[in-house]
């Protein structure tokens, strides 16, 4: 693996912050994070996420802390296109590549890797596990990712819509959620 880049951001939607270490070589990405937030509740989320073999999410392991207490998810993907958490079969997400969890910046830039979004041309629209922050809920979502042009990527999921700002290696910089990126080293 490569150096880590560590990457933090304001996500406003949350009125918190994320920080994750990032380390991504020959379409793999490992990533380990930390957030905190204010909304829907105060909460800190820690997260292990797994991107193996052409940036297909692989597991996402995540623990929550709030005023009720502590809550886990261990998500994984069994690279033949299902899924489970926690040992149980997810059916609702089966064919899904990717995870995305709620008020992290992060998990979309797996999607943009994968398809090169934030270099060239193309439209993509995904079936996301999605989990829900703080309560750890996994439910299907699409979300659809387009090029517009290099380091930007209209994105569209639910309600939100707006543009994602990538950096040249295709970490998200601005959020339409919103999340605005405040440093990487």
């Amino acid at each position: 693996m490569s150096a880590a880049r560590v990457l933090t951001w304001e996500v406003s939607a949350s009125r918190g912050f994320e920080t994750a270490w990032v380390q991504v070589r020959d379409g793999v990405l490992r990533a380990r994070g930390r957030a905190v937030g204010t909304e829907p509740e105060p909460y800190w989320v820690t997260y292990d996420l797994d991107a193996g073999d052409g940036f297909v999410t692989r597991r996402l392991r995540v623990t929550v802390e709030t005023a009720g207490g502590s809550r886990t998810l261990d998500l994984r993907h069994d690279g033949g296109g299902g899924w489970s958490a926690d040992g149980e079969r997810l059916p609702a997400v089966d064919g899904a590549l990717d995870c995305a969890l709620g008020l992290c910046p992060l998990t979309d830039s797996v999607p943009v890797l994968r398809h090169g979004l934030h270099r060239g041309p193309g439209e993509v629209e995904l079936l996301m596990a999605r989990v829900s922050v703080p309560d750890l809920a996994v439910r299907p979502a699409r979300q659809t990712y387009t090029h517009l042009r290099p380091g930007r990527i209209r994105y569209a999921c639910g309600d939100v819509r707006g543009d994602l700002e990538c950096d040249e290696e295709g970490f998200v910089v601005d959020h339409p959620s919103p999340a605005r990126r405040l440093a990487a080293v």
